[in-house]
């Protein structure tokens, strides 16, 4: 099934239910009002949802009405808790910062910051900070417990959500200096207007990555083509066993997976910074610049037919940040 949920003026918003084809919702409030209280009592809530999904679908949902992605906030507003893991390898190769040998796995960090809608403005640039992006994919988890299998982790798997984590280089540099976490470089994290649950996807995931073409276009141009799972060094099990190895992940963990960057060259890059770091080695220099006010950036995780099942982030960069 697919669940969105829609801004009405208060931190939560109002979870609706939204067919297949996204074009069509349904309000879920007499089920459920929030995203959280579904999460919270999962196996009680979400068959209700599913039922209701499938009238939605049929045609049948009486009070149906046309779905707007611009009237959504992120699918879950408030997570409970929220970790980056760094699932691409090549990401990380790309701007110069191979994974340590003795690595065996996906490097996790908490993450703190602003949680966007998909039309939602992201951080912009200022004279004293640049910005970038970073698309990729977000989990969603129920109740995981410490020290967990990767296996395991996998059955804690509720949704997926389309991601982008916003940057401001210059800042991240100066944190990166002073030998301190990010927080004040990666200020926000935009989200795709729905969250599916694995089934929704079929083939598509397995073997717990998410094998959709990722396509991001921003300046004008496309950025990023590539296929999402083959970008994953690491399968969401490993994400989600690695950030639980000392403490449970509670009902409401996002678990994002960094910018995922495509394997073969021809695929493009998935950030500036990849870019930027490519044209140093070449020419001695950056040559592209950072994202720039006015710039509309536009994300999608696309299934073999072309169309996103997670829907799209679609967001213009504004003046000042």
């Amino acid at each position: 099934m697919k669940l969105a949920t829609y801004k009405d003026g208060s931190r939560d918003g109002q979870l609706v239910v939204v067919s297949r084809d996204l074009t069509q919702a349904h309000y879920a409030a007499g089920i459920a009002t929030r995203l959280q209280q579904v999460l919270d009592d999962w196996n009680f809530l979400s068959p209700q949802l599913q039922d209701l999904y499938v009238t939605l679908n049929q045609g049948r949902a009486r009070h149906a009405f046309p779905f707007d992605p611009a009237l959504c906030m992120a699918p879950l507003p408030r997570p409970v808790q929220a970790y980056d893991a760094w699932a691409s390898a090549a990401h990380l190769e790309r701007l110069g910062w191979p994974v340590p040998a003795k690595v065996d796995g996906p490097l996790v960090r908490p993450w703190v910051g602003d949680v966007l809608g998909p039309t939602d403005p992201p951080p912009g640039p200022t004279a004293q900070a640049a910005a970038d992006l970073g698309p990729g994919l977000a989990v969603v988890t129920g109740d995981v417990a410490p020290a967990c299998s990767p296996a395991e982790a996998l059955e804690g798997v509720r949704l997926l959500m389309l991601a982008c984590t916003w940057t401001l280089p210059a800042r991240l540099e100066e944190e990166r200096a002073l030998g301190l976490g990010l927080l004040h470089g990666r200020p926000a994290t935009s989200y795709g207007p729905v969250a599916v649950t694995p089934d929704e996807l079929g083939e598509a995931w397995r073997r717990g990555r998410v094998h959709l073409g990722l396509k991001v276009q921003a300046q004008g141009r496309r950025l990023c083509r590539g296929d999402a799972g083959a970008a994953m060094a690491w399968h969401v099990g490993r994400w989600l066993a690695q950030a639980a190895r000392t403490r449970a992940l509670p009902a409401g963990t996002v678990v994002h997976s960094g910018p995922l960057s495509p394997v073969e060259p021809s695929g493009g890059v998935a950030c500036l910074a990849e870019r930027r770091a490519q044209e140093t080695r070449e020419h001695g220099e950056p040559r592209s610049p950072w994202l720039l006010a006015g710039d509309r950036v536009h994300i999608e995780l696309q299934a073999d037919d072309g169309s996103p099942p997670m829907g799209a982030i679609d967001c213009e960069v504004p003046a000042q940040g």
